[in-house]
């Protein structure tokens, strides 16, 4: 029972839930009509049999054909509901709010209320409909925002374009795409220039504009003139494959309030089951006019509003909403428990390049000690770098050109937070920052703190060369972000392992207090865990590649360039999938507007059903009010819990 509110098919639920009962109904599958046929046939029954009591009076619609009659109009939508008890039962569910509302109707028709009975499993029929179609519209509404992908693509085979299969294109063959078409497979754009709505992938509708050479994705649309793109991963590969994997699978990590509510629904409801029994028998020791049947109909009142249905669908609806909300501004949560966590973030730690930084260096200047040959240290420092895929290499790549791949480099090494090594003609390379000198005691006449700008000390044959600064630009809406954090009361830090002034200068500029610089790895773990000793929730935002020590250590780890790294979607718990720090405070506040509608229903239900409890069990309520508590309450925080798809954040 407790599992009610699944949207997953019904294999896939019962190997992962344990439970065989979802409220999807397979409503993409039948029509409106189909789902509410039974609901339609037991209400037109139900209405000319009360008709024919109360209005026509006919004196021979009593006794066994009255029984019959309701009998019939109970079948079509009491049925279904007793498979799910026999089942339940069968899989070790006893008090499931199937067997409790069997009992409830079957005990009405015991007393001769069959009317109510009827009505009962009908309004309950109906609001199962309804919260199954609720779940399926969330649901579908995640998968059709994301898969955005055509079936088919034109690939071009003797230079004409040939209609085939998106899945079965494979790696290397070049796409014709006109204006206005969508991209069914990742790849490299071979046109000069062309420009793409990424909203599928990015919540981001305006133009980005794409050269020779740049990256492109599945779900993007061609804009302009006709392009021509090589695949460069498979259908089954591509980054919206994986997106759309990830959200399918988002709701698999629960919250603590969906955990909550579950364990509470097991413990909670056969306790009412028992209370019910002794709402039904105990009065008989204590009441003077004790009427079995009256206590037995208040008994049964309370069975129908003692359903958590109204909890325990509304609760993974919220969540849903949530996740489809961050989903339509291309913000991915990998669970619905990463929403919870981030609406308690107290301190965002950001790492600064390609997080607040558009982490696109562009060679600012070059200073070579005149011994060396600057040409010539160039093309060494150019085929080294191509050996990375740091920023910095490539914009040394940019300003130097191509590669030399005559160059023969041995021995290449990557030193984490320093540069890189390797061995030309047998000499020492060395390229990196003044630590990388440092490690290797190679002596140097400059002040790397008198230098702003990103600094590239390059070493050669055991001597010092010289250096390149390397520049970032801050992103468009970085200050925002850090203004909205603020707004939100969430502390901010910036840890970057680029040199302390540029940090400190990137820090000023966007009214960071905390900032650090010349960070290694282990330097930002310390950094972190001072802040998680001193009891706040932390999230960290950086690549999710290299940061992934911080990231484990984090309460929430967020990357920034979901589209750039497959990596990044593997490793963090959110991603943000168009590098905008803007998304930050977006996703912190989907989480805390998500986590306040669940404790809206949450109260809502409890209020409503506790009320109605005391009134049933006082013989205030009748089966009517307890249909409202059941039903009503549950289609009410259904209501409540879509709002959060429609919210603008």
């Amino acid at each position: 029972m407790e599992e009610c509110c699944s949207a997953k098919p019904k294999k896939e639920y019962q190997r992962h839930e344990g439970h065989n009962h979802d409220h999807s109904h397979k409503t993409g599958d039948q029509s409106l009509f189909r789902m509410f046929l039974p609901a339609i046939i037991s209400f037109g029954l139900l209405l000319i049999g009360i008709v024919i009591a109360n209005f026509i009076k006919a004196e021979w619609f009593t006794g066994w054909i009255r029984l019959v009659w309701y009998f019939i109009a109970y079948i079509p939508v009491g049925l279904p509901v007793l498979k799910e008890a026999f089942e339940s039962i069968k899989n070790g569910d006893v008090f499931s709010e199937f067997f409790l509302m069997e009992i409830a109707t079957v005990g009405a028709f015991a007393i001769g209320e069959y009317p109510e009975g009827v009505a009962v499993m009908l309004f309950y029929s109906i609001g199962e409909v309804f919260q199954g179609m609720a779940v399926t519209k969330a649901k579908t509404n995640i998968k059709l925002l994301l898969d955005q992908r055509p079936d088919e693509v034109a690939v071009l085979k003797n230079g004409k374009p040939e209609t085939v299969k998106a899945e079965k294109v494979n790696i290397g063959e070049i796409i014709q795409l006109k204006s206005g078409e969508k991209l069914g497979l990742d790849g490299e754009l071979l046109s000069e220039t062309a420009s793409f709505n990424t909203a599928a992938l990015t919540g981001e509708s305006k133009p980005d504009t794409k050269m020779k050479g740049d990256p492109v994705w599945a779900g993007m649309i061609n804009l302009n003139t006709i392009s021509q793109v090589k695949v460069t991963a498979a259908y089954k590969d591509s980054k919206l494959s994986k997106i759309l994997e990830l959200v399918q699978h988002a709701t698999a990590q629960k919250a603590p309030t969906e955990l909550f509510i579950r364990k509470f629904a097991r413990i909670y409801t056969p306790i009412v089951a028992f209370l019910a029994i002794g709402i039904t028998f105990l009065p008989y020791f204590f009441v003077e006019s004790y009427q079995f049947r009256d206590w037995l109909y208040r008994a049964l009142i309370f069975l129908v509003i003692s359903c958590p249905c109204a909890l325990v669908i509304s609760i993974p609806l919220g969540y849903f909403g949530g996740i489809g909300a961050g989903s339509r501004n291309g913000i991915l949560f990998k669970g619905s428990n990463f929403l919870d966590l981030l609406a308690n973030i107290q301190h965002v730690v950001m790492d600064k390049t390609g997080t607040l930084t558009e982490g696109v260096f562009k060679v600012q200047e070059i200073h070579f000690n005149d011994e060396f040959n600057k040409k010539e240290i160039l093309n060494l420092v150019n085929a080294l770098e191509s050996k990375s895929s740091h920023p910095v290499a490539t914009a040394i790549h940019e300003y130097v050109g191509e590669v030399d791949h005559s160059l023969q480099l041995d021995n290449v090494e990557e030193i984490a937070g320093h540069g890189l090594k390797a061995t030309v003609n047998g000499k020492q390379l060395l390229v990196g920052n003044l630590k990388l000198m440092d490690t290797f005691n190679i002596s140097y006449d400059i002040n790397g703190e008198n230098i702003v700008y990103t600094l590239i000390a390059v070493a050669y044959n055991k001597k010092f060369a010289g250096y390149l600064t390397i520049a970032d630009t801050i992103k468009a809406d970085a200050q925002l972000a850090v203004n909205k954090l603020k707004a939100l009361h969430v502390k901010t830090t910036m840890l970057s392992g680029d040199k302390a002034s540029v940090v400190m200068h990137v820090a000023n500029q966007l009214g960071i207090a905390n900032a650090y610089g010349d960070l290694l790895p282990e330097d930002k773990v310390n950094k972190v865990k001072d802040i998680k000793a001193r009891k706040e929730t932390v999230a960290f935002v950086g690549d999710g590649v290299n940061d992934a020590p911080v990231i484990a250590l984090s309460d929430v780890g967020i990357a920034m360039g979901g589209l750039g790294s497959d990596a990044t979607i593997e490793t963090a718990d959110i991603v943000i999938q168009d590098d905008m720090p803007g998304k930050i405070p977006m996703a912190i506040n989907i989480g805390k507007q998500t986590k306040k509608i669940v404790w809206q229903n949450i109260i809502l239900a409890f209020s409503i059903k506790a009320v109605v409890l005391i009134l049933g069990a006082g013989g205030l309520a009748t089966m009517w009010e307890a249909v409202f508590a059941d039903v009503g309450v549950a289609l009410l925080a259904i209501l409540n819990a879509v709002r959060i798809q429609r919210m603008k954040f």
